[in-house]
């Protein structure tokens, strides 16, 4: 059976929205923010192997970028990886890793439908979260924000790759995330509740099925078309939940349906 494949009008449309162009490169702190919003979420420092929006891919300004094996040496991922502390810090837009250690940037728009999907209610912390996890999760709630080493410290989490996977754990379950980075005198991140930066994002209620389905139109606005998989893929999603938002939006004429796990954009190249 022949895989479908993305079409070239498609691979054209997502070079200007997804700033797969030289005229276009993300350059500044500004100009990411910008990004972010418009495509309404995106992956860090994925490239041209992976699909979807990337920073990374903006800032070199070409469909084909590839990671290096050597990134420190690497100019593109070096301004992309300062580009993301200044994202951070600036906190605009959302970022953390989501849903298989995905580092996501999340324009404000798209916090609620994102946690609808991934976030986790408080009366549900006891029974889906880890001890770590929860013994972090209640020293930031007592201190609002803390430094690795003395999150470390304060909640006995004391071993590092147990810390390291009880973070991910709360990032993924957008609890956490992380709201300043600094080099000197050693590398650390800073920790803070994430309902404490997107307040209103993050407390307003929206149903799992809208969720699903304003995810799906947000990609496929800015892709044009989606093939089989490719959703999921770059969202984390399962793809029973991709291709229900995926059918949503064919339910309500927003996109059609040529073939089996193909989405178009209604009057959009196929």
């Amino acid at each position: 059976m022949m895989r479908a494949q993305v079409s070239a009008e498609a691979e054209e449309y997502r070079d200007e929205r997804w700033q797969r162009e030289a005229t276009r490169q993300v350059d500044t702190p500004f100009d990411a923010e910008r990004f972010v919003e418009r495509v309404g979420f995106a992956a860090c420092l994925t490239d041209a192997r992976r699909p979807g929006p990337s920073l990374y891919v903006a800032v070199c300004g070409r469909r084909d970028a590839i990671m290096p094996r050597n990134v420190q040496k690497d100019p593109e991922a070096s301004q992309t990886w300062l580009l993301k502390d200044d994202l951070v810090r600036r906190g605009k837009v959302y970022y953390g890793k989501l849903s298989g250690a995905r580092t996501t940037f999340i324009a404000p728009r798209m916090i609620p439908y994102f946690n609808a999907v991934w976030g986790l209610r408080r009366a549900d912390e006891s029974r889906r979260l880890s001890r770590p996890a929860r013994a972090i999760l209640r020293v930031l709630r007592r201190e609002w924000e803390m430094a690795t080493c003395d999150l470390r410290d304060d909640s006995g989490v004391k071993d590092r790759g147990t810390f390291a996977r009880a973070l991910d754990e709360l990032q993924a379950a957008m609890l956490v995330v992380p709201s300043e980075v600094y080099y000197q005198p050693k590398f650390t991140y800073i920790w803070t509740l994430a309902v404490g930066r997107f307040p209103d994002e993050l407390r307003r209620r929206i149903g799992r099925t809208v969720a699903l389905r304003e995810i799906a139109r947000c990609f496929l606005s800015n892709a044009r078309m989606t093939v089989p998989g490719e959703l999921a893929r770059v969202t984390g999603l399962s793809r029973p939940d991709a291709g229900l938002g995926n059918r949503a939006l064919v339910a309500e004429g927003f996109a059609s349906m040529p073939a089996r796990g193909v989405y178009v954009l209604r009057d959009g190249p196929s």
